[in-house]
């Protein structure tokens, strides 16, 4: 039997966290905000591309809304060719024809989350983003808080948050599009997000893929948050588009840190406050 000490249990845990936080969290290449299918998708191919990055996700588990499928059934669907990506992770699916395929929720979430682990992806959970970070023309980082602090009484809750760095911040906080309405406070030219529009399931993938841009210098808007951003259709217990919309943010995170200019249509394409279907080609 071993002899451990209880303030040896927490010596670890601090100095752990600590270190981590110092070296891997407060100054990194990518923060993505929320880790549901988009964020968690976005984190794992940021980290697999060499980026250090950073997941934030408020609640105490990762995963967003994939823990359960459509009604609370613990079933989720994925369409063609999402399904690759889920593949990449071991997740076992079903094929249900028409393109469509069927996997336990647990299973996915689960596999998801160990992959971004696996890639090297950092997790803050129970922390909310209450802000941006935002110095003249660009966005340079997040402003974090405690959740469980944010959700005590207003005479308690006087406490400051503190700020981390990073050369993108991704919004992938689904149905809220928090940080993209934040920033419409801000600065003009960034539309206020008026929320989803109603379920149509082939439109919906499409466009939670094709929104996916950056709204403004360090901001990429990504998934669910994209089409709440511009009233698009939701989807319902489909993530095919949402885990494709996490690919795509990372490539642009990608691209953007390492200097190279967006690709489309075989032209160059100028990154725009406006939605993808309306960016200025050259």
């Amino acid at each position: 039997m071993t002899n451990i000490s209880e303030i040896h249990v927490t010596k670890t845990i601090v100095n752990e966290f600590m270190d981590d936080f110092i070296e891997n969290i407060l100054d990194s290449d990518v923060v993505v905000v929320g880790s549901g299918p988009c964020g968690v998708t976005a984190a794992k191919y940021c980290a697999e591309k060499g980026l250090k990055t950073v997941m934030i996700e408020r609640n105490i588990y990762g995963g967003g809304g994939m823990w359960q499928g459509g009604f609370l059934l613990p079933k989720n669907t994925v369409g063609a060719p999402a399904n690759k990506l889920l593949e990449e992770c071991g997740v076992n699916l079903k094929d249900a024809g028409n393109g469509l395929f069927v996997c336990d929720s647990f299973e996915m979430v689960s596999k998801m989350l160990v992959s971004a682990c696996n890639a090297g992806v950092k997790l803050l959970n129970s922390t909310n983003v209450e802000d941006l970070v935002l110095k003249e023309d660009h966005v340079d980082g997040v402003v974090i808080q405690w959740y469980p602090v944010q959700q005590m009484p207003k005479f308690i809750t006087c406490m400051d948050p503190i700020a981390i760095r990073s050369k993108v911040v991704i919004d992938a906080t689904g149905h809220d599009s928090f940080l993209v309405k934040r920033l419409s406070e801000q600065r003009s030219g960034i539309p206020k997000p008026p929320g989803c529009g109603s379920l149509w399931v082939d439109e919906a993938e499409k466009k939670t893929v094709e929104l996916t841009h950056e709204i403004y210098p360090g901001l990429i808007v990504a998934g669910m948050s994209a089409t709440s951003t511009y009233g698009a259709p939701r989807m319902g217990p489909i993530f095919g588009g949402m885990l494709l919309a996490g690919k795509k943010a990372a490539e642009l995170a990608y691209d953007k840190i390492r200097g190279v200019r967006v690709k489309g249509m075989g032209k160059e394409i100028k990154i725009s406050n406006r939605a993808p279907d309306v960016l200025v080609t050259e």
